[in-house]
């Protein structure tokens, strides 16, 4: 008999399914089904390849109030912000189909290197096989579709793994892609016990992993995968840097949809902020007074700008870790206020470098302010974490932002605007613990790929 688990609205406590894991036979039975896939899709051409996704672009924008209602259920994350993942998600699968037209490779002339040869290589671009998708709770369509999009693009079958929390929504996704036109042997989804993800990934049919999540999660994947093909997008310490010349308004704008939107619950949300001492007051003061007015509470209600975290042991979490950082000197500007799984917004000054807010991830809706006075200073603060995904900074000096272009461990550095921006087309990734590879439609089929050479 299948063990079961249970979906629970964060905000109402309603429960909003039972559901049961796929045991380990069923899940085997999938990646047998996947594999004959692998053989259907050598006769689904590019253009048709194309044409399904572009037909789920449409189709997930007929259903994307239906979806966003369902995730806003699920995580707790705000309507308006669950709006804003079925457009970015829309946009994936348009990019998807768009990126699956233009895979191309090259032809290489063999008398680059004497001696001349005579010979051509016609280089190309090949599926891997099977990919197992692994989504995070926080963007649960968006992700997926950063992940589905450019597998099927690429030619590859897809095991799709989502949290458990986000089986309603996922099973709808699901249902689309069969809608658009993926055939049901190229695309499975699956959610198993935890106890059998090492055996799942490392198993021969599954040809490659593509993960979001967290570190520990990623680490026992590594261990378990072997020789298989790794697409790892990880969480991030973020920096956000305001600079005297730059756009206070629009720093402190970035800041709070950056840091406050998703309950603070994104892998690139500003993390950490490091104000110049020049303008430090006048932005905590602007800070504080607009994030003072954001509505905390019912997240279905068009208004409401933060939710509740996922559940109530990160709330916990988040609320510790504040905690610590007060006992170690900081002092409260805004917040350090809880209600059930809700962390009111909460902004913190004189932030000791060594707590647990400014060397790791925190998931959730705290900003802790750091003022500086020479920007060489913080490049160390800044790079003293595992972490390194993306960065911004406010300011209209171009060597600065160069500077910090090349000194930041981070993948990405935003100018004048904050570390959350991401487009669809961008590549996206981090280097030390933020990850392996990069997403992006285009440059995550060529992670789902590989360079086959033909020599004539």
């Amino acid at each position: 008999m299948n063990s079961s688990y249970q979906v629970v609205n964060p905000y109402s406590q309603e429960l909003l399914g039972e559901y049961s894991f796929d045991n380990w036979d069923s899940v085997c039975e999938k990646l047998e089904t996947l594999k004959q896939g692998r053989e259907t899709l050598k006769n689904i051409p590019a253009f048709q390849r194309a044409d399904i996704l572009r037909r789920l672009a449409e189709l997930m924008e007929e259903h994307a109030e239906q979806m966003a209602e369902l995730i806003t259920r699920e995580t707790g994350k705000t309507i308006s912000d669950s709006r804003v993942e079925m457009t970015r998600a829309v946009n994936a699968a348009i990019a998807s189909s768009e990126e699956s037209r233009q895979i191309s490779g090259e032809a290489l002339d063999s008398d680059a290197y004497g001696p001349a040869r005579g010979k051509i290589g016609v280089v190309c671009w090949r599926p891997l096989g099977t990919i197992l998708c692994i989504t995070p709770f926080n963007f649960p369509i968006n992700i997926a579709l950063h992940k589905i999009g450019p597998a099927f693009a690429a030619g590859n079958s897809v095991l799709f793994k989502p949290g458990p929390q986000n089986t309603a929504s996922s099973k709808l996704l699901v249902r689309l892609c069969y809608e658009a036109g993926i055939p049901e042997n190229c695309l499975q989804m699956t959610v198993p016990e935890v106890s059998d993800m090492a055996a799942l990934v490392a198993h021969s049919d599954v040809s490659a992993i593509n993960f979001t999540g967290g570190t520990a999660a990623a680490n026992a994947i590594a261990k378990a995968a072997g020789y298989k093909k790794l697409l790892l997008e990880l969480g991030g310490n973020d920096p956000l840097i305001v600079m005297p010349d730059g756009n206070i308004e629009a720093a402190v704008n970035a800041a709070i949809n950056q840091r406050f939107a998703t309950a603070g619950q994104r892998c690139t949300a500003a993390k950490r902020l490091f104000i110049h001492d020049s303008v430090y007051e006048q932005f905590r003061d602007l800070l504080v007074e607009k994030s003072a007015a954001l509505k905390v509470g019912d997240p279905m209600e068009d208004d409401t700008f933060v939710g509740p975290v996922i559940h109530q042991a990160a709330a916990d979490e988040i609320r510790a870790r504040i905690e610590e950082a007060i006992e170690q000197g900081a002092s409260v500007a805004l917040g350090n206020r809880y209600q059930d799984a809700f962390v009111y917004p909460t902004i913190l000054e004189n932030v000791s470098p060594d707590c647990e807010l400014m060397h790791e991830e925190t998931f959730g809706p705290v900003m802790p302010l750091c003022a500086f006075s020479n920007v060489e200073d913080i490049v160390p603060l800044i790079n003293n974490t595992a972490y390194g995904l993306q960065g911004g900074v406010f300011t209209q000096d171009l060597s600065v932002i160069r500077y910090l272009f090349e000194s930041l461990d981070v993948g990405t550095l935003a100018a004048n605007d904050g570390p959350g921006f991401r487009t669809e087309h961008f590549p996206f990734g981090g280097v030390k613990e933020s990850g392996v590879g990069r997403e992006g439609i285009k440059y995550a089929i060529r992670e789902m790929s590989f360079v086959k050479t033909l020599v004539i």
